[in-house]
């Protein structure tokens, strides 16, 4: 578990405001939810043989008795919200969350045990025009990251639950020939989950995966249209795609869409961002058939890929470092700064405290980032001004606060119009 300090804050707070601002623009609205749920809400969602829930939650009994478990991911909390406070019973919602979740992952590059997740759901739409809307969304982003040629798309459709029952007999049968060619968690799995072997990513066993039943070869007619249609749609909109026959994700509530945005620079860490349609949780969880259809893509894997291409973003610096000299100085410059502020919210100053000399102050203000020095003592005091120095050039003057207003009114003007 990591902490996020002020070097690296700048990063996260560039990222979370870009994906504010797509959200927005495609009309979905934040909901926030605990982190802490019980621990019925995963295992009857995500699924009790998956790895999530078998091995990786963080899981604890609290004072009453009653099991409780951190979230491990985002939609079974969302769902379960938008079920409590009845927005989903015959109406369409587009929701996104932002947040960190918990699982209890072996320490490895790119996995940590709290990591940050985005999240977008969309509920009461079963057409996959929805599908083909939150895909496009997931390409703006990138393409508003610059990322557009680090990811590539993948789709596959797992059906309807017949499906899979019928796709699950064929390939027991043949992990069942080829038992000895599998690995330690293959074997694990082909009790449980044997689905998942599919998606594993050892390279000893991708020829076996290559030859197994495809559950493309089991559709359903309606599944198959679906299919059929988020492609033309997908084709439409200019997305490339590569279907992946064995792309099947690691829950157990996903149905027909399923979806991956990969990077092959990162490795086995390579997914970013992965989704799909879940038609039957919310049934599952209590609620009326609702077709629903989600992603979420891992903040500190995509902060990772922004790295490779460009440099970290710089944490917010002030504009204006105020320098004061003596105790009066202190008294006038408190207030000073404070009408700066009224007049000029989005003026940043920072002003100094703590004392020092000036030249021990004015190593603040260089390392602080500011491109103003304010400096204020006696002699300007007496004769009502500031001095203004600019600490990237060789700019100086003295200026009343009046004129000192003006001045960064046009400065603030000049930043925006650029």
């Amino acid at each position: 578990m990591h902490d996020v300090m002020p070097a690296q804050i700048g990063d996260w707070q560039y990222l979370e405001a870009q994906l504010r601002a797509l959200t927005a623009a495609y009309g979905y609205q934040e909901v926030r939810f605990p982190m802490l749920e019980p621990t019925t809400l995963f295992s009857r969602s995500v699924g009790e043989n998956t790895d999530i829930v078998a091995k990786e939650m963080y899981t604890f009994s609290d004072r009453n008795g009653e099991s409780l478990t951190l979230r491990p991911e985002g939609t079974a909390g969302c769902v379960r919200a938008a079920l409590e406070h009845g927005i989903l019973f015959k109406q369409t919602q587009r929701l996104w969350y932002m947040g960190p979740m918990f699982r209890y992952e072996r320490p490895q590059k790119g996995r940590l045990r709290q990591f940050h997740q985005f999240g977008l759901e969309a509920f009461g739409m079963p057409g996959p025009d929805i599908d083909a809307e939150i895909i496009a969304l997931t390409a703006r982003l990138w393409r508003n990251l610059g990322l557009e040629t680090k990811l590539r798309l993948e789709i596959n459709s797992l059906g309807t639950l017949d499906t899979r029952v019928r796709h699950r007999k064929d390939l027991l049968e043949y992990l069942n020939v080829h038992a000895h060619a599998l690995d330690e968690d293959s074997v694990r799995r082909l009790a449980t989950n044997p689905l998942r072997i599919l998606d594993s990513k050892n390279p000893t066993m991708q020829a076996l995966i290559a030859k197994a039943p495809r559950l493309l070869d089991f559709l359903d007619q309606e599944s198959n249209d679906h299919f059929a249609q988020l492609q033309e749609l997908l084709t439409t909109l200019g997305i490339a795609y590569q279907i992946n026959p064995h792309l099947v994700r690691g829950l157990d509530y996903y149905t027909k869409t399923v979806f991956e945005w990969v990077n092959e620079e990162m490795g086995a860490q390579g997914t970013v961002c992965a989704g799909g349609r879940y038609d039957g949780l919310i049934t599952q969880l209590g609620g009326e058939a609702t077709p629903a259809v989600g992603f979420a893509l891992g903040l500190e894997r995509l902060i990772n890929l922004l790295h490779l291409s460009k440099p970290a973003q710089q944490s917010v610096t002030p504009d204006v470092y105020f320098v004061l000299l003596g105790e009066s100085a202190v008294q006038s410059g408190l207030g000073l700064a404070e009408r700066l502020r009224d007049a000029l919210p989005t003026l940043q100053v920072l002003m100094n405290a703590g004392g020092g000399s000036v030249k021990s102050q004015f190593k603040r203000a260089d390392k602080s980032g500011a491109k103003y020095a304010l400096v204020l003592g006696d002699d300007e005091i007496r004769a009502n001004v500031i001095a203004l120095k600019d600490l990237r050039g060789d700019f100086a003057t003295q200026l009343s606060i009046e004129e000192l207003i003006k001045f960064f009114e046009s400065t603030l003007h000049e930043r925006r119009v650029l």
